[in-house]
């Protein structure tokens, strides 16, 4: 008896509910479909289905069994997708979301790495702040940023952490001189987010203690790349992600305060689904961005600063 043979028999005839249906699904005849039933019960020594003319039913010990074959056949053709994808080509069409900012700074950077690498998938790219529901809308793949509860066949893998910065340009310092604390940005000129709960307060993590510090916003915007522009031109001080200004901090052209003390972090997540559901477009996007990351629980971007 080919036990993994009957296995599949058996998990097609529960799912379709008839010995004739799983027959044509297997492209089998239905004398072997019943031959491998008949043999795996003989090998069990105990009878998984209960047969009328008109139904099939389970009985306990095929409610138990059929379980554990599902798994069982899972994991091997997990195993199977696993190596087979090696030699597979990846094609069609990926949608992707993401955090806008993190998009804009990051993902538009990356893509062009994957894509030279996977020229049969077409790149379909969503930016957003706001939030998405990857399965809803349709996605394959989401990057995110921060900590959210996603659907419980989803998995949620996080890629980075990204630290907050605060900045601003060598001119702005040279006049203003530099903050020694957060309490001293409500001296400065701060270059503000367009919400109502930060126009008057940034809510900092100073070291180990979670503080509101009073600011004097000289420019609000819900656009960062405005606030970027800003901070370059020596308007005022600003906090960004770390992702965000990685090449300013390189380059000089903006300067990092109170470096020594930690601000605040967030992740930065890959969220899509489960392994057994993945296509190999999918899964080599998955693949490629892990690869990109290979230390999840740093900061990438502030390494060699």
């Amino acid at each position: 008896m080919d036990r993994l043979q009957s296995m599949r028999v058996f998990a097609k005839v529960v799912e379709l509910g008839s010995f004739v249906r799983a027959a044509t699904a297997l492209d089998l005849s239905n004398t072997v479909v019943t031959r491998n039933l008949a043999d795996l019960e003989a090998h069990l020594g105990t009878r998984l289905l209960n047969r009328t003319t008109r139904k099939l039913s389970l009985t306990e010990s095929g409610q138990v069994y059929i379980e554990r074959v599902r798994q069982i056949l899972a994991e091997i053709d997990e195993a199977d997708a696993e190596v087979s994808s090696r030699s597979r080509k990846a094609s069609g069409v990926l949608r992707l979301c993401g955090n806008a900012s993190f998009g804009q700074a990051q993902l538009a950077r990356l893509l062009p790495l994957y894509a030279k690498d996977m020229p049969d998938v077409v790149l379909d790219v969503t930016l957003s702040d706001h939030g998405v529901d990857l399965v809803q809308e349709g996605f394959d793949v989401g990057v995110f940023l921060g900590v959210q509860k996603f659907d419980s066949s989803l998995i949620a893998r996080q890629l980075a952490i990204s630290n907050l910065v605060l900045c601003a340009s060598p001119d702005y310092v040279a006049r203003r001189g530099e903050p020694k604390s957060p309490h001293d940005l409500a001296q400065h000129d701060c270059l503000n987010f367009a919400f109502e709960q930060l126009r008057h307060h940034w809510p900092l993590q100073w070291d180990d203690q979670h503080i509101n510090v009073p600011i004097r916003s000289r420019m609000v915007s819900n656009n960062g790349a405005v606030l970027r522009e800003a901070a370059l031109a020596g308007m005022g001080v600003m906090i960004r992600s770390s992702f965000t200004i990685e090449d300013d901090l390189t380059s000089g052209r903006l300067v990092r305060l109170l470096k020594e003390h930690h601000l605040g972090q967030t992740s930065v997540m890959m969220v899509y689904p489960s392994r057994r559901l993945m296509t190999w477009k999918m899964r080599t996007f998955v693949d490629f961005m892990a690869g990109q990351f290979p230390q999840p629980e740093s900061d990438p971007w502030l390494a060699a600063l």
